[in-house]
């Protein structure tokens, strides 16, 4: 009774309030944060000094979620978006929009992150289409960029398949379309599309389409839209012409039931008449709709509202994929993380940015592709200074994460031993899929995530700022090398672990491994 009433004044006494919408959590001895966005989950937990970052205008290229997560069974959650920031006097938090408050939902990550998923974000008990689960998936993006076109698309589904690798969901990229609001495939590029879906039916895929919110400024959709009032506006009247990396364009006005009506209309007859499975919705971002000159048919809606809206579309298609997302946790959408650069850092990011998403509610999520999706890392590529090794271990790191996505075709760029150790890590994930459904059908039921921070699973063992291993499940640890380094040093939780060739090791201590290059450790728990 004593230890919990001086608990009560401990955490009591760490929240001071500045205002109704203003607080300052001040550290507790042994808490930890994580939480707001997945896009910065390499600075999770939140110890180092953060810069005041607004969910309204930032998501460095991810999802954002208003809820913040304590290993000390404590968190916040707002409907709206708010601002915060880290110092050493503690976390600062600020809403524009409500009052804000710290609830304790018990005394562990897990504890905070079950309670504020009952209550905010319940799961749908609804799941994606299960192939993005069981098979690798592949993007044609890094391969071919903005030259999207039939003959290079057939040639790089048919390098999947005489490669050795396993068909699944394959994305046709941007710029498959005549410009942007249009949804004819491009006649120069694109001789027969409906042939061309079928072939890649024939050879076992499931076909998705690159698509965005926004329309090409002064075309004949964007001024039939406009006529319709299914497009956002700016105040003088005119369509707002928005700024993307693609340039400026005219955006639909989600937010609008009949535009969101029409805008699903067109891709269901795309799936009609070419048999598409799916759709890669991309954009959609917060930083995209800010300006105060916008006017949109819900008068009171702010930047995070057109995330969502755009995020809803989804829905209706079990065959989707999203970068961007408001909320929506526990909703039957894929995530992908942002597009990475190819490098040692982004690889290092991939473990403590999808442990992010999942404490977000994103239990659906994909690393990126491996190797990364920024494509000025693949230009002018020379193959004699191409670091191999950086392949092999994101592979690894993707391996067992619930969904695995290639682009750069790993055939083109990595000799014949390297590239038998990335075909056999898609062999691994494919052999584990039954198992990584089971995580997705319990997530579907329970909201919890299927990658997991070890502290999330094994609280109070000090694994708090372990950023280089997850649980798959409750089952399985992952500790891929990261590094350059073929030495690994991995902590084990208490217990009794087997490990990936066999050996039973005793849990509650740090072991040192050389791992060769064509080795993922990973452990199953014993019971």
């Amino acid at each position: 009774m004593k230890k919990n009433l001086l608990l009560f004044l401990s955490l009591f006494f760490s929240l001071s309030l500045f205002s109704q919408n203003k607080v300052l959590i001040k550290p507790v001895v042994g808490e930890y944060w994580w939480g707001g966005a997945v896009g910065i989950g390499s600075q999770m937990p939140y110890i180092q000094p953060l810069e005041e970052y607004d969910l309204a205008s930032k998501n460095n290229n991810n999802q954002v979620v208003p809820l913040l997560l304590s290993n000390k069974g404590r968190y916040v959650w707002t409907e709206k978006p708010f601002r915060f920031s880290v110092s050493n006097e503690g976390i600062t938090i600020q809403s524009d929009f409500e009052n804000i408050s710290v609830t304790t939902a018990g005394t562990t990550l897990r504890d905070a992150y079950k309670e504020a998923c009952g209550k905010y974000f319940k799961p749908s008990g609804v799941l994606p289409d299960t192939l993005f689960f069981t098979m690798p998936q592949y993007n044609t993006w890094i391969e071919l960029m903005y030259n999207q076109n039939q003959e290079d698309i057939l040639k790089y589904a048919r390098g999947i398949i005489d490669n050795g690798f396993l068909p699944g969901v394959l994305m046709i990229d941007d710029n498959w379309q005549r410009y942007y609001g249009n949804f004819d495939f491009r006649a120069e590029k694109f001789s027969d599309p409906k042939a061309m879906v079928k072939e890649l039916h024939d050879m076992g895929f499931k076909v998705m389409l690159w698509i965005c919110p926004f329309v090409s400024a002064d075309s004949p959709e964007c001024r039939f839209l406009h006529s319709k009032n299914y497009l956002i506006k700016h105040k003088n009247g005119k369509p707002a012409i928005i700024s993307w990396w693609n340039g400026q364009s005219a955006c639909y006005d989600l937010t609008n039931p009949e535009a969101s009506a029409y805008f699903v209309s067109i891709l269901k007859n795309m799936q009609k008449e070419y048999g598409i499975d799916g759709f890669k919705f991309d954009a959609g971002d917060n930083s995209f709709y800010t300006s105060k000159d916008l006017v949109c048919y819900q008068k009171d809606a702010i930047s995070v509202d057109h995330t969502k809206v755009w995020a809803q579309i989804g829905l209706q298609f079990p065959v989707n994929e999203y970068r961007a997302c408001w909320q929506m946790g526990g909703e039957a959408l894929v995530q992908r993380l942002g597009d990475k650069q190819y490098s040692w850092d982004a690889v290092q990011s991939l473990i403590p940015q999808m442990t992010a998403a999942g404490l977000l509610g994103y239990a659906y999520t994909c690393p990126d592709m491996i190797g990364g999706g920024q494509y000025r890392s693949f230009l002018n590529m020379d193959p004699d200074k191409f670091n191999q090794t950086l392949i092999i271990r994101s592979a690894q790191v993707h391996a067992l994460m619930p969904m695995m996505q290639f682009s750069v075709a790993p055939w083109r760029i990595l000799n014949k031993e390297n590239l038998e150790i990335v075909r056999n890590m898609a062999k691994l994930h494919e052999s584990m899929g039954s198992y990584i459904m089971q995580c997705a059908r319990e997530s579907a039921t329970t909201g919890e995530p299927i990658v997991r921070h070890i502290e999330y699973s094994f609280p109070g063992e000090g694994f708090a700022e372990c950023k280089d291993q997850f649980m798959l499940g409750d089952k399985y640890m992952i500790a891929p090398v990261v590094t350059q380094t073929n030495i690994r040093t991995i902590k084990l939780p208490k217990g009794r672990w087997k490990d990936d060739l066999g050996k039973i090791h005793k849990g509650g201590k740090t072991i040192t491994l050389e791992v060769p290059l064509n080795r993922l450790p990973y452990f199953e728990k014993i019971k």
